[in-house]
């Protein structure tokens, strides 16, 4: 069985808890938060802990040697006068 589930991403909370192997569907905006829904099996045995990294339009994307990041979607927020970029931190 699968269900969709939803994780609020800010800057006080980029480390979430899901089920191994889920699915990442979209990233958009919901009453203000960045929110990402993310397709997964509640019955897997195992979790994992996934990193998410919300970058600002002409703010800099730290480039650590050897990071990798995966991009996720990009969000507009305030009626579009900010848009964020969200990436998953997948390693160094």
């Amino acid at each position: 069985m699968k269900q969709v589930w939803k994780y609020c991403i800010d800057p006080n909370n980029l480390t979430h808890i899901m089920p191994k192997g889920a699915k990442i569907l979209c990233v958009d905006e919901q009453m203000g938060n960045i929110c990402i829904w993310v397709e997964v099996n509640p019955s897997h045995p195992h979790q994992e802990k996934r990193i998410f990294e919300v970058f600002g339009t002409g703010h800099p994307i730290i480039e650590d040697m050897g990071t990798s990041r995966e991009y996720i979607g990009s969000v507009k927020m305030d009626g579009g006068q900010f848009v964020f970029h969200v990436y998953e931190y997948t390693g160094i």
